[in-house]
């Protein structure tokens, strides 16, 4: 469960709103588990469907939050690049503040517990470009032991 806080992240907290309505992160792969650091999310397994939000970047947001044990954020490549993948810092992430990764969630509950429990085994092997062009096919045939977000709700 995450809990969602506007005011740390306003662009990010809405995105995640409007993914979570569109269904989209339901049977996506936590492709990206780097021990002590972060796990992240957020590539549709259909590649039509992650194709229709590539584009669809939003602003960036401020750091008001550091990114600590638990914080979710929206994963970019640079300036104005988040769309739809996110991660969970595992750690206190300082050095990712300085960077401009403005967290806009909380897991809550045991939710840590589940995070902590998620298949670490392939670390950051799974292709990214292979995952947005191939979709599930790629993930099931070469990292078969992944984890999966199985539903969401608001």
């Amino acid at each position: 469960e995450v809990e969602v806080h506007p005011d740390w992240a306003p662009n990010g907290a809405a995105r995640f709103k409007e993914l979570l309505e569109a269904d989209f992160y339901t049977g996506t792969s936590f492709f990206r588990v780097v021990k002590n650091f972060i796990v992240q999310f957020g590539i549709h397994p259909r590649p039509d469907i992650s194709a229709r939000w590539t584009n669809r970047t939003i602003p960036d947001d401020p750091v008001l939050k550091s990114n600590d044990r638990g914080l979710v954020s929206f994963a970019s490549s640079g300036l104005r690049s988040r769309n739809t993948q996110l991660f969970v810092n595992l750690n206190r992430n300082v050095k990712l503040d300085g960077m401009g990764f403005a967290p806009f969630g909380v897991v809550v509950g045991d939710g840590m517990t589940v995070v902590d429990r998620i298949f670490a085994g392939y670390g950051e092997a799974p292709q990214q470009a292979r995952i947005l062009a191939e979709g599930a096919m790629y993930l099931e045939q070469n990292f078969p032991k992944l984890s999966y977000v199985r539903r969401v709700r608001i």
